[in-house]
């Protein structure tokens, strides 16, 4: 894609990458000129551009953007919370945050009616843990390559090794089972005092893993018969992201606590959120002051949480996702015949989480080069280095579709096949 620069738009790049690289990280520039060093600038609907003002189609941004950038319901909302309140003070109650909550829980499975918000996903997860422990779960089920953050406490429960073990030792007594495996769920369950169950209903970081039908389920029978206290992250495929409002739904799971994000945040202010039950929520009805954070629930966050609530209803955002999603599915795997022979694994997908799995990750980042150069971005996956993931906005416009389903089949038809030959013993 031909890039419009100048003198002064060059300059402007070069300082901010000088900058970054001095005081962020040099590595991270590095990467970056990878994909062409570009500059972000500014964001709207479902187009992010650069500092030449070229527009990229973003499937990219981790699967915050479902909402689109600066959606004009959630940025209204949150302007208007800057301009009049946006910290409490702390020693009252808040009217927005309650709000926020009440809205919430109004879309939450059934039995989730207690609400702790916080800055991040991390954050969502360690508020569930240290919830398990107080009610003496300090056993720790979690699944192969499982993505719950990175700090300490969720960096014990994301069972990848490269990013943990240099941070040993981590949480005590973590078990770590393979994902859709509800016979090793089970044994684990029963091998050891009561524990703490957390997953993903579709593991994102590890490459778009869909679980079998029956798969849930059996996870809320072990649960039910072992007596474990069951976490379900949603913070990826809730709230409309893979075709229905959550991903459990359809399925008899009853989560004790569930974790809310990325979308919750309307693609403006950062916010995550713990729903819980009551009775697994009761130690901190009992006690507030056993887990507080500075800026939970500060107005500003709650009222970009409750415009993003507002939002599913107003952008139809479930069943866009569940349209939209299938379409570029569809495409996608049409699309693939250009490929070379051999390069691409599989592709899987629930709504607008979508991933393409390659033979290895060099085709994987040769794939995202091709994206670029063709307008879109999109994400890889930290736990699983073959699979590039697509989360794009549900308000997308079709010739921005269009441009997606373009853009793929352009990359797939410029893979390179040599690094077939060789891995085949041929070159």
């Amino acid at each position: 894609m031909q890039r419009n620069t100048d003198s002064t738009t060059s300059a402007i790049a070069g300082g901010v990458r000088e900058s970054y690289a001095r005081h962020l990280g040099s590595k991270l520039v590095a990467l970056s000129r990878i994909f062409g060093g570009q500059v972000e600038q500014r964001s709207h609907g479902a187009l992010v551009f650069d500092e030449s003002g070229t527009p990229y189609v973003n499937c990219s941004g981790y699967g915050v953007f479902l909402l689109g950038a600066t959606n004009p319901h959630v940025v209204a909302a949150v302007v208007e919370q800057v301009q009049r309140h946006p910290l409490s003070a702390r020693l009252f109650i808040e009217g927005r945050v309650a709000q926020a909550a009440e809205a919430l829980v109004g879309i939450a499975p059934p039995g989730l009616n207690k609400v702790y918000f916080t800055c991040s996903g991390a954050e969502a997860t360690e508020t569930a843990l240290k919830l398990a422990r107080i009610h003496g779960y300090r056993r720790i089920v979690t699944m192969s390559n499982g993505y719950h953050g990175r700090t300490i406490g969720a960096l014990s429960v994301s069972a990848r090794p490269v990013y943990q073990e240099p941070f040993t030792p981590l949480l005590p007594d973590v078990d770590e089972v393979p994902f859709n495996d509800i016979g090793a769920l089970r044994r684990a369950l029963r091998a050891g005092p009561p524990a703490c169950v957390i997953l993903e209903p579709i593991q994102g970081e590890a490459g778009v893993n869909i679980p079998d039908d029956d798969y849930l389920d059996g996870v809320q029978d072990a649960c039910t018969e072992f007596d474990a206290f069951l976490v379900v992250d949603e913070i990826l495929t809730g709230m409309g992201r893979v075709g229905k409002l959550w991903a459990i739904g359809g399925t008899s799971v009853r989560p004790d606590v569930m974790l809310v994000g990325k979308t919750l945040s309307g693609g403006v202010v950062p916010v995550a959120a713990v729903v819980a039950t009551e009775s697994a929520y009761a130690p901190f009805e009992k006690d507030p002051f056993l887990h507080q954070s500075t800026f939970s629930g500060a107005p500003i966050t709650a009222a970009a949480a409750l415009a993003a609530i507002e939002a599913l209803a107003i952008y139809d955002v479930v069943d866009e996702s569940a349209r939209i999603g299938s379409r570029l599915l569809e495409s996608f795997k049409a699309s693939a015949r250009y490929a070379p022979d051999g390069v691409v694994k599989e592709i899987r997908g629930a709504g607008l989480l979508i991933g393409i799995e390659f033979a290895d990750g060099g085709y994987a980042g040769e794939m995202m080069l091709g994206l670029v150069e063709n307008g879109v971005i999109a994400n890889h996956s930290v736990n699983c280095p073959t699979v590039i993931r697509f989360t794009p906005p549900a308000v997308i416009t079709d010739s921005e579709i269009a441009q997606i389903e373009k853009a793929v089949a352009g990359s797939f038809a410029s893979l390179t096949p040599m690094r077939i030959q060789l891995d085949n013993g041929q070159g």
